[in-house]
């Protein structure tokens, strides 16, 4: 049974085959620290306030949704005009397409769902089509409308269940050549390259999430409590110094081989040092005397 409430119910679509499913954000909400807007001098929570140059503030049933179609001018639309917009995909997710997913570049990728059967009778069909996809390591791809948009989505295998990804358009994505345009086009030294190398390799690991922890927010958390613990007095703080740089081809090299013989270890297999039991020293067997 899932933990929160679906943010949409629907059908997956193979071809004739449609699957109730349900949908569920994979993210945590509130994570992470969250701050509000305080009135210094009073101490109380600021407010925001909608209001019409000329007018002031007016109330939530007098405001439309606009399109400015020239300056100053709109055409407003009613929220029952944006719901008749006939889509689908507002109920059903087809699976058009089928890709490696290698095939995706990473930057389309914007926010993971959870899918999952969205009672006992679709169970069966969702598990064949899981399946089908982890069998052929293919992702499938379809349209999905959701909150005034339509999304591409990308959809594979995660644990019994399945991930939905939501992908940016072509048009939303940025050209890379304009940031990349002063870089000169030259490969990297030989040799700095090789050290490099190594020292990737010797840092290679398994990916595990769990031991990356959030160290901002712990120290948010820690500041809370300092400020807390001394009623609100400001807190001193040292300013980082800037980290020193030089270009010289010569410290390069240098730097990457004294990283490479430092001996560090990938945060993987720091936890698991951490974690290990310490050895005993083993005991000397006495020394035996020799006979006379």
């Amino acid at each position: 049974m899932a933990a929160s409430r679906p943010i949409w119910k629907g059908q997956l679509r193979l071809s004739l085959v449609s699957i109730n499913v349900e949908m569920f954000p994979a993210h945590k909400s509130g994570a992470t620290t969250a701050f509000n807007q305080i009135h210094k001098p009073s101490g109380k929570r600021i407010h925001y306030q909608k209001v019409v140059e000329g007018i002031g503030p007016v109330e939530a049933k007098d405001i439309r949704k606009g399109y400015q179609y020239d300056k100053g001018e709109y055409v407003l639309l009613e929220d029952e005009e944006l719901d008749a917009v006939k889509l689908e995909t507002k109920k059903t997710l087809d699976l058009v397409q089928f890709v490696d997913e290698t095939e995706i570049p990473p930057l389309y990728y914007d926010s993971p769902y959870f899918v999952a059967p969205a009672d006992d009778l679709a169970e069966d069909a969702f598990r064949v089509v899981r399946d089908a996809l982890r069998k052929s390591k293919k992702v499938g791809l379809g349209q999905l409308a959701l909150r005034g948009k339509e999304y591409l989505v990308a959809i594979k295998p995660c644990g019994k269940g399945m991930l939905l990804e939501t992908l940016h358009y072509e048009a939303e994505i940025k050209k890379a050549d304009s940031f990349f345009s002063d870089i000169p086009a030259k490969s990297a030294d030989d040799d700095l390259l090789e050290v490099a190398t190594a020292l990737i390799d010797k840092k290679t690991d398994r990916f595990d999430p769990k031991i990356f922890k959030d160290h901002y927010q712990a120290a948010l958390r820690e500041l809370i409590q300092r400020k807390l613990k001394s009623k609100g007095r400001k807190i001193e703080v040292e300013d980082d110094k800037p980290a020193r740089q030089t270009g010289n081809v010569i410290d390069l090299m240098a730097a990457l081989k004294k990283s490479l013989d430092s001996g560090a270890r990938t945060p993987a297999k720091k936890a698991a040092a951490t974690k290990a039991p310490a050895r005993k020293a083993a005991k000397k067997a006495p020394a035996r005397k020799k006979a006379s």
